[in-house]
């Protein structure tokens, strides 16, 4: 079904804003996936935040254009889906994921803002740990100085606390 000019429109209108919003977008080919794997990795990329679209190359062209993705435009050839996301490590994980249990979906490359980067650059990319992961991190290693502090403070009476408990103790044993 071919699109008239006002649908193609507002295709590479969305596909814009959507791009405009990224920070790292992953194309791959998915030639000879069948329905249900494609609406299994839709639904799996829509948990995780990921805005996938499978469309024309001369659309994505055209979305890309005036975009620190713009470079990107040179490898967008074959039946290729996009993906794209504000935590270019998540769709990473998503698209690669997908390809550990897909043979036939291959990842072809994707951008950063102003850099093209390659499939196996992808690959590394998603053995990164997420944004969600890398602030948790920071905030437990933000966390353990004033945690150790706040142990330390309350060490000082609680061992008073267990030096009179033993001296009661004592007593008690030597009055029996």
């Amino acid at each position: 079904m071919s699109l008239n000019r006002e649908g193609k429109q507002a295709i590479v209108k969305e596909v814009s804003a959507a791009v405009a919003q990224a920070q790292g977008i992953v194309i791959a080919e998915y030639r000879g996936l069948t329905v249900g794997s494609m609406t299994a990795l839709r639904k799996q990329a829509r948990a995780s935040g990921v805005y996938l679209k499978v469309l024309k190359n001369t659309l994505a062209r055209r979305a890309v254009q005036g975009t620190p993705f713009e470079p990107l435009a040179e490898k967008l050839v074959g039946p290729l889906v996009y993906g794209l996301s504000a935590d270019p490590v998540a769709v990473a994980k998503v698209l690669i994921d997908f390809a550990r249990t897909n043979e036939r979906f291959v990842i072809k490359g994707g951008a950063m803002p102003g850099a093209v980067i390659s499939a196996a650059e992808v690959k590394a990319l998603a053995t990164m740990p997420s944004r969600e992961e890398l602030l948790a991190t920071l905030m437990a290693t933000m966390n353990a100085p004033i945690q150790k502090f706040v142990s330390t403070l309350n060490e000082v009476p609680a061992r008073f606390v267990r030096t009179v408990a033993a001296v009661r103790d004592q007593k008690e044993s030597a009055a029996a």
